[in-house]
């Protein structure tokens, strides 16, 4: 058999093999798009499938949707940065959402802030550079009953004190 021969038998199974498996992700976007027959007024709806599936909006994601509604990229980039719950970088293991609502800040939730931040050594919005948590703020979380509140990894914690805080968020930089 001759080398040339070989390489195109083989050649074939190469490409197979390189051949870029579909991304489901984009798939479960598409989906979402069709079932919404590629309605402009879906943007929220469509922005939560794909933080779901990517776990943040990168830039090709934000592309890829905007493509996919026929909306400015612009138009799709305002409503991710509009609503806290959508992010454009890659989260942390652990989130940390500090309320600063009326009553919240009212109730210490600035003083909250300020001692995350210094113990984490990161500001609002951003992950520890071992990216075990990040620190974000929230306009409300409806909770004024229990203020200042704290959401840790989606549970609520309420009437925390800075120290308290703190304390939750030290059990997350122990994990291994």
């Amino acid at each position: 058999m001759s080398p040339t021969a070989t390489t195109s038998t083989v050649e074939p199974a190469a490409k197979k093999e390189k051949a870029a498996k579909p991304d489901l992700r984009f798939k479960r976007l598409d989906i979402t798009m069709k079932r919404q027959q590629y309605a402009p007024d879906a943007l929220i709806e469509v922005l939560h499938i794909a933080q779901e599936a990517f776990g943040f909006l990168e830039e090709d994601v934000l592309k890829y949707v905007a493509h996919g509604l026929k909306l400015p990229l612009s138009k799709v980039y305002g409503v991710a940065t509009f609503y806290h719950l959508f992010s454009l970088k890659p989260s942390g293991a652990h989130t940390c959402v500090v309320c600063m609502g009326t009553a919240c800040y009212v109730k210490g939730g600035d003083k909250v802030v300020e001692k995350l931040q210094a113990e984490l050594g990161i500001e609002l919005g951003e992950t520890t550079p071992d990216g075990k948590v990040s620190l974000m703020a929230a306009r409300c979380l409806g909770a004024c009953g229990i203020a200042p509140a704290v959401v840790f990894d989606g549970t609520v914690g309420g009437k925390l004190s800075p120290e308290e805080a703190v304390a939750k968020v030290k059990v997350w930089e122990g994990e291994g």
